[in-house]
């Protein structure tokens, strides 16, 4: 089962879970490599992690004592299909309303 379309958008609202996304879209990263350039203790970045995971966003894996992130692209193509969806049925809105703008326009000539 996916998670929500609301856990994503929530794991995407925070800056810093952001740079974890912005840092894994360059290749897999340990724990530790992604906390460095962050101002916050390790356990910190683990729970933006745990949120990241659970949103789908990003995935772990365990070799010995090193957990290694990966970013899972698919689901950020979810996030982009929602808004795609809702900026499609805005256009639509939008032309309609031009459509019904310039038939109520009377004819200067007339």
């Amino acid at each position: 089962m996916q998670p929500s379309i609301d856990l994503l958008f929530h794991a995407l609202a925070d800056p810093s879970r952001r740079k974890i996304i912005e840092r894994l879209s360059r290749g897999p990263a340990t724990v530790s490599e992604l906390a460095r350039p962050l101002d916050m203790s390790l356990p910190a970045v683990v729970q933006h992690l745990q949120l990241l995971e659970a949103s789908g966003i990003v995935t772990t894996k365990k070799i010995g004592r090193v957990r290694t992130c990966s970013l899972d692209a698919m689901s950020l193509s979810r996030a982009e299909q929602w808004l795609n969806e809702r900026r499609n049925a805005v256009v639509q809105r939008l032309g309609r309303l031009g459509e019904y703008l310039e038939s109520t326009q009377s004819d200067p000539k007339k």
